[in-house]
């Protein structure tokens, strides 16, 4: 019991901290970052594709990248889940 409370005080220790540490800090993403290193570095460089799809909003962006997280954690967790079950089972027989 005390070693759960333990872990559970640092796994919320892990999520809060983050905000107190670079408090006003610009949460930004790794595309944005990269887009403008690549401008310092190599200014007329050329991306190879162009996108197959451009969503319309920041939030129809957010919600398809979430959804994509989320499709593949299921599928993870799908294969992990049938081969415990299918370990199980044969330890069974």
């Amino acid at each position: 019991m005390k070693k759960t409370l333990i872990l559970f005080a640092m796994v919320v220790a892990l999520v809060i901290l983050p905000f107190f540490v670079n408090h006003g800090g610009e949460f930004g993403g790794s595309d944005g970052e990269a887009e403008s290193q690549i401008q310092v570095v190599a200014p007329h460089y050329e991306p190879w594709f162009q996108p197959l799809y451009e969503p319309a909003s920041g939030e129809i962006e957010s919600l398809l990248f979430t959804l994509q997280g989320s499709l593949g954690a299921a599928v993870i967790f799908y294969i992990l889940g049938y081969s415990k079950g299918r370990q199980r089972r044969d330890d069974r027989v």
